[in-house]
């Protein structure tokens, strides 16, 4: 069974079904149903025509859920619109889809949840991490925003700021978390970015590329992470790191700042050094002034203050991280790399493993370990 084939077929599907008047919630339980089926019977016989198995099985469910509530009995007369036998339409309804979902009857942040779920293939924990909530609240959200689109007729697309922070919320998972969802992400915003004029779609795109033009140094051969520092510059993409930069000098020259931009621009500097030692750091702290300026993101503060030790020497960032909460993500692993940069390799060595108790990966768990373990095995010998 091709568990891939079904996940890139499940927007299509659920868009047919949207638009035959469907709402959202029902259609996504129905289109769940039809992949449960194709599961269980496709590997013995597979269907020439995937796509129409899955619609035409879909359309039968949300029928079936529909006849069982007698409020919504006057959708009956809908089977006679169950969708004829044969080929389905090629055409790629995932970033529509995306729109749909970004609908005005919702907060921008019920509607990010929502596509993240439904659309993105993420968990409800994964989601919750992304926003830095318990995975309670999150599952909240996402409830409610179903019932705010039950019964909705998806007519009405979201706007763009709110595709372009799933879109970089769906990239972020792919490029760090348990799924791989980058690729993907970086299709549709090409999509997004060609299709409108928006400094914006064009920023994040230069983001997307300039991040996985690093990914294939990420890792070791053993799987452990590779820090930016430590990583080998020779193996970045350097086609990929090209066109960011190009796409990000002309999205800037509108002079339409925006976070993703500033975000990109970061990146592009990195990018551009040579060696870590050539990292144009006052630069980067300059950008994250900015950056802090638009977004107002603890998260982005957290990251200033690593910029601001590596600018201007560990203390002084120890400092911009002492006006940050103790309970941020990562504040912990940021205390103790600033710590082991001032030369106090004993409370780093401690802080390297609290944050390993709080790491949300098993990679980034096993990396905080190894650096307390290697600060310890230096100070006892």
């Amino acid at each position: 069974m091709d568990e891939a084939l079904l996940r890139s077929l499940t927007p299509s599907v659920l868009t047919v079904l949207v638009r035959r008047g469907a709402d959202f919630a029902a259609a996504e339980d129905a289109v769940q149903e039809a992949l449960v089926e194709a599961l269980r019977g496709w590997p013995a016989d597979p269907p020439r025509d995937p796509k129409g198995w899955l619609v035409t099985v879909a359309w039968r469910k949300f029928l079936d859920a529909t006849r069982a509530d007698t409020a919504r009995r006057r959708r009956e007369d809908r089977a006679d619109e169950e969708p004829p036998p044969g080929p389905a339409p090629a055409a790629d309804d995932t970033l529509q889809l995306y729109f749909l979902c970004a609908h005005p009857s919702l907060t921008p942040s019920s509607a990010v949840a929502l596509t993240l779920r439904a659309v993105g293939g993420l968990t409800t924990r994964q989601i919750a991490r992304a926003y830095l909530v318990p995975e309670a609240t999150m599952a909240q959200r996402i409830s409610r925003a179903k019932r705010t689109v039950s019964g909705v007729r998806f007519d009405r697309p979201g706007d763009v700021a709110t595709v372009l922070r799933v879109l970089y919320l769906v990239f972020n998972e792919g490029y760090s978390g348990d799924v791989d969802l980058a690729a993907e992400a970086i299709r549709l915003t090409r999509q997004l970015a060609a299709a409108i004029d928006h400094p914006e779609a064009a920023g994040l795109l230069a983001l997307m590329l300039l991040h996985h033009a690093r990914r294939a140094a990420r890792t070791a051969p053993d799987g452990s992470l590779v820090p930016l520092a430590e990583q080998d510059r020779g193996r970045w993409d350097t086609g990929l790191i090209a066109e960011g930069v190009g796409i990000l000098q002309a999205a800037l020259a509108r002079d339409r700042l925006g976070e993703f931009q500033a975000q990109a621009a970061i990146a592009a500097l990195h990018a551009d050094a040579p060696t870590v030692e050539e990292t144009d750091w006052v630069q980067i702290v300059e950008w994250y002034d900015e950056l802090a300026e638009l977004t107002d993101s603890p998260v982005v503060r957290l990251n200033r203050a690593v910029a601001v030790g590596e600018a201007d020497g560990p203390r002084a960032g120890l400092a911009a991280l002492a006006e940050l909460d103790a309970a941020l993500p990562r504040h912990t692993a940021v205390a103790a790399y600033l710590h082991e940069r001032d030369g106090d390799p004993e409370t780093a060595a401690r802080l390297y493993a609290e944050a390993a108790h709080q790491a949300t990966t098993l990679a980034e768990r096993d990396h905080l370990t190894r650096r307390a373990a290697r600060l310890n095995a230096h100070r006892n010998g």
